[in-house]
């Protein structure tokens, strides 16, 4: 709390000093435009509408991410043949694939597949790498039982993978909440949060802008906190201990 107020002490001494609501409104400005927008249905479906965009494509990176994996470590033609995709996808900056994903695909759908692509390669390489870090021992363990394919992926396969998985989705969040809502500034579908900072940016309206760009914030802020909850909540479920134990 003390760090965050010494921040918005510094934000507000830069406002005093330029002195022109046009560059730099205060906090207190921005926090009463904050709450008038709070108030309106328009915000919220907004909100709600933006959320469901990038959860959309969220959702999606996790599924697709998972199965490229698992197919990329099985196959080594796949790996050789995926690999260079890979590195595009993460060299690449975020406004060529949104401009150019504007040309192939409709507006309200640029979001969520924008969303999709950016979190893609990081659930790939982490679920890669906890496929690749199974324990030999373990698996030579299960081999001896006899678990079978069904047992041994549950048993084994799944607890040594799911904290690779976990660490993709607690990554991943921020990277599909962020380039999604860029995403929207610039193809601007219909009701969705960066159409509103866009709008607010066009007319001058520099204390709502600042406004929108908190409620991404405070909104990313509350969507990670949930899911590191979440996570810290089933990673002891999925301790190298807890894999052994079921193993044994």
């Amino acid at each position: 709390m003390l760090v965050a107020a010494f921040w918005v002490a510094v934000w507000w001494a830069a406002a005093a000093l330029v002195d022109q609501e046009l560059l730099i409104p205060t906090p207190w400005r921005v926090l009463q435009t904050l709450g008038g927008l709070i108030t309106t249905a328009a915000f919220w479906k907004a909100v709600g509408l933006s959320l469901l965009r990038i959860c959309m494509g969220f959702a999606a990176a996790l599924l697709v991410g998972t199965v490229l994996a698992v197919l990329t470590v099985r196959f080594r033609l796949l790996r050789a043949l995926f690999s260079p995709l890979l590195r595009i996808v993460r060299a690449a900056p975020v406004a060529s694939f949104i401009i150019l994903t504007l040309v192939w695909i409709a507006t309200d759908a640029v979001p969520t597949f924008i969303a999709f692509l950016m979190v893609l390669p990081i659930v790939w390489v982490n679920v890669e790498e906890g496929l690749r870090n199974v324990d030999v021992r373990l698996r030579e363990v299960a081999a001896v039982y006899r678990f079978g394919r069904v047992k041994t992926l549950t048993k084994l396969t799944i607890p040594s993978v799911m904290p690779f998985f976990l660490t993709a989705c607690v990554n991943g969040l921020g990277f599909a909440w962020k380039s999604g809502v860029a995403a929207e500034v610039i193809c601007l579908p219909a009701l969705s949060i960066g159409r509103q900072l866009h709008s607010a940016k066009q007319t001058l309206e520099t204390p709502e802008v600042f406004a929108w760009t908190a409620a991404v914030v405070l909104l990313s802020m509350v969507l990670e906190y949930l899911l590191l909850k979440l996570t810290r909540r089933l990673m002891p479920m999925y301790t190298k201990e807890a894999v052994d134990d079921e193993v044994g």
